[in-house]
């Protein structure tokens, strides 16, 4: 059996309900393809008490026909009951259960619940009947809920305002895996590539296990991705839909605020988006906490700001690259990325993705300027002069009374300062400092591939964060 990539808080949170002495509800939640089922199959050995399956898009008699063949096949018994609701669904669960001898603690796991719960279905009364009126008494029930509609999970379980209010006692919440943790995966399957195609495919793919299981370590970077999302039945090709199916009941307004981040790479605030959408208020809202919840938005303050001053950036990966280069149907260029792979286009996505790629790897940021322990606030900044629209698109506000303006370039080989950068760089600093009015001490960070060259130039720079520091633990 491989090796389990990361995963390791995760794991030793669930051995610690599995152990505890009172029944426990936890839920599981991630975007699709993280790795939810996988993580709990293996910490579990796929040994249950009882584990169903969600079916998407059938009628809810059809959920109740496959969750009594679950009920036959985990009872034991010849004959299949017939379930004419949710209620008597879960009381039949709880009959099986009570069959049960073992001391131990009854695993019950039911996979892709959002999909179990239709329009006027009476399954989340039936759950909170089962867990309120009879497991949460016992100390022998680990009920485990998984599933990728994010918002169903937030409102149903985590933030439910009726019978299972506060009733969860566990939250897990799967992430895409970090460069180092990507970087393990690959040499676990065989896939040797220096750091640089590593973090170009993570730019691309983002750190979703299920995406990285496709690489073919025989071929290179540029083939994979040929082969992944522009041969005409690629498989990442389709997923764009299905993936926003997957996560969000009604995924139009949550695809058109990522369509309108992904054309403005600098981040939009809400009024932003609220313009170019046209969505307001409440609706507005829910799209982008949900958003945020699935790690598909990075939002930051402005330096010195509120929260109403939040300016999002879009930071799913996949997304960004699938409307990038994706979306508007390339007339089927099976080799689109190996022909174009020296062209602008693709040297400025280069550019603004490794911004990102540092943005969301802020901790070990952070832990190359040897700041981890200290209390760091992470913001943006633009300049009020449009005369002068400098803007810095990581500020870190530090404790200690410095303040690092990060300035992020992606580059093949040591990036080269010419004079008038450093020129740009102090000014941008000036003018930082006059209209924050900061009494910081400013330090102008380079976070760079190779480094900077040195040179009669790079004295403005006082600190430096390279690819491999991204690749820390």
């Amino acid at each position: 059996m491989e090796k389990m990539i990361g995963r390791k808080e995760e794991c030793e949170e669930l051995r610690r309900r599995l152990q505890s002495p009172v029944s426990e509800f936890v839920v599981i939640y991630g975007r699709r393809r993280i790795g939810k089922t996988y993580l709990v199959r293996r910490f579990f050995a796929d040994k249950y008490s009882f584990s169903y399956v969600g079916i998407r898009g059938v009628t809810q008699q059809q959920q109740l026909a496959g969750f009594a063949t679950a009920l036959r096949d985990y009872g034991g018994v010849p004959s299949m009951l017939q379930l004419n609701d949710w209620f008597q669904a879960f009381d039949a669960l709880r009959h099986l259960l009570e069959r049960q001898r073992s001391k131990k603690k009854k695993v019950v796991f039911i996979d892709e619940m959002p999909w179990m719960d239709r329009q006027k279905s009476t399954f989340v009364s039936a759950l909170e009947h089962f867990w309120n009126g009879w497991a949460a008494y016992r100390g022998d029930i680990l009920l485990i809920a998984c599933g990728s509609a994010t918002s169903w999970i937030a409102d149903k379980l985590i933030y439910n305002t009726g019978g299972l209010h506060n009733r969860v006692t566990s939250l897990i919440y799967l992430r895409p895996f970090t460069l180092n943790e990507a970087e393990q995966y690959l040499h676990a399957h065989d896939c040797h590539w220096d750091r640089l195609q590593m973090a170009q495919c993570y730019m691309a793919l983002g750190g979703v296990p299920w995406y990285l299981s496709m690489l073919r370590p025989e071929e290179s970077l540029a083939q994979n991705i040929d082969r992944l999302c522009f041969h005409k039945n690629a498989a990442l090709r389709t997923e764009f839909d299905e993936l926003y199916q997957s996560l969000f009941r009604s995924p139009e307004p949550y695809i058109g605020v990522v369509r309108a981040l992904a054309e403005r790479r600098s981040g939009m605030t809400r009024q932003d988006i609220s313009q170019r959408t046209g969505m307001t208020g409440k609706g507005l809202t829910r799209v982008l906490t949900d958003l945020e919840r699935c790690d598909f938005l990075l939002g930051y303050s402005r330096f010195g700001g509120k929260r109403n001053g939040v300016v999002f950036r879009l930071s799913d990966f996949y997304t960004l690259f699938y409307l990038r280069f994706v979306d508007d149907d390339r007339t089927y260029d099976e080799q689109w990325w190996e022909h174009h792979i020296a062209s602008p286009q693709l040297a400025a996505w280069q550019g603004y993705t490794f911004e990102l790629l540092a943005m969301v790897h802020l901790r070990q940021l952070k832990q190359a300027l040897g700041i981890i322990g200290l209390a760091v606030s992470a913001s943006t900044w633009r300049s009020a002069d449009n005369a002068h629209p400098y803007q810095i698109d990581l500020v870190l506000d530090r404790a200690d009374r410095i303040v690092n303006l990060c300035e992020m370039k992606f580059s093949n080989s040591r990036y080269i300062i010419s004079r008038d950068y450093e020129l740009r760089l102090r000014d941008r600093m000036a003018f930082f400092m006059a209209e924050t009015g900061t009494r910081k001490a400013p330090v102008t960070t380079m976070v760079t591939t190779y480094g900077v060259m040195p040179g009669s130039h790079s004295g403005v720079v006082q600190s430096q964060v390279v690819l491999d520091d991204l690749f820390l633990p």
